[in-house]
């Protein structure tokens, strides 16, 4: 038949014909394809966002102070972390500037929850603290220092990173309550003396224990054995103002106390 005798029907027909096979083709491809890439199970861990391991409290309640009136005119600050996994909480007591040659003193008390089985030892604990620093030249002290809380490790080191400083790192641990007391004290040129920093945390007292009477227990024996930096008697004789302990003049303005 001529193609000008066509009719516009069978033509319809052809193109119609022609639609569906693309169509079906097309959705065979389609169904295929959804088949493979179900079949490979997806990973969304790389898609989450890494939580950190520790929330800083943004208006912490202070648990604990650290008087020293010799420091009255050094930048003090009181920190709480949180941990999401266990509910272990942190109580971080700073005085001093932290990349300055003058003194800055560090004391964290940690009081572990369920995120941990047991402390580190008190030599991990106090290399870990100081790993920001660039910690060289450490060496763990024979002789433990003797303090109200008990006898600290004592490890000394020299930073690398920053302002070059001469610190004493400490650490002592209980089993009951769960605590880790740590920090550091340090300062440029020489080394803080072990007595000073025994005077410094014979400062370290406890303003409120909460729910936690075992860590009420353990300062209120801790301020049994306070020396007051060596004079045992406040009422004879007060807390003597060490010059060691901060650079300062005699006289200060009122005892300035973290915390409060």
């Amino acid at each position: 038949m001529h193609p000008a005798l066509r009719s516009w029907r069978e033509e319809l027909s052809d193109a119609i014909v022609r639609w569906l096979a693309y169509l079906c083709g097309v959705a065979v491809l389609s169904i295929a394809a959804a088949h493979v890439f179900q079949s490979r199970p997806t990973s969304h861990a790389s898609y989450r966002v890494q939580q950190p391991d520790w929330v800083e409290i943004e208006k912490p309640f202070p648990a604990f102070a650290l008087a020293i009136p010799e420091a009255a005119d050094a930048p003090a600050r009181y920190a709480i972390r949180r941990s999401r996994q266990g509910g272990g909480r942190k109580d971080i007591l700073t005085l001093g500037d932290t990349n300055s040659a003058d003194p800055y003193l560090q004391v964290e008390i940690y009081r572990a929850g369920d995120e941990i089985a047991r402390f580190p030892a008190p030599t991990a604990t106090i290399a870990a603290d100081a790993a920001a620093l660039g910690p060289v030249d450490m060496q763990l002290s024979a002789t433990p220092l003797t303090s109200k809380f008990g006898p600290l490790s004592i490890v000394t080191f020299t930073t690398s990173k920053g302002v070059a400083r001469h610190c004493l790192g400490f650490a002592r641990v209980y089993d009951d309550p769960m605590l880790q007391l740590s920090g550091r004290f340090c300062r440029g040129g020489v080394f803080v003396e072990r007595s000073t920093l025994a005077c410094a945390l014979d400062r370290l007292t406890l303003l409120s224990a909460g729910s936690e009477p075992k860590t009420g227990a353990l300062f209120a024996k801790a301020e049994l054995r306070r020396s007051f930096c060596g004079q045992r008697d406040p009422i004879i004789a007060s807390t003597p103002r060490y010059k060691l302990l901060w650079k300062a003049l005699a006289t200060r303005p009122k005892p300035r106390r973290i915390g409060r």
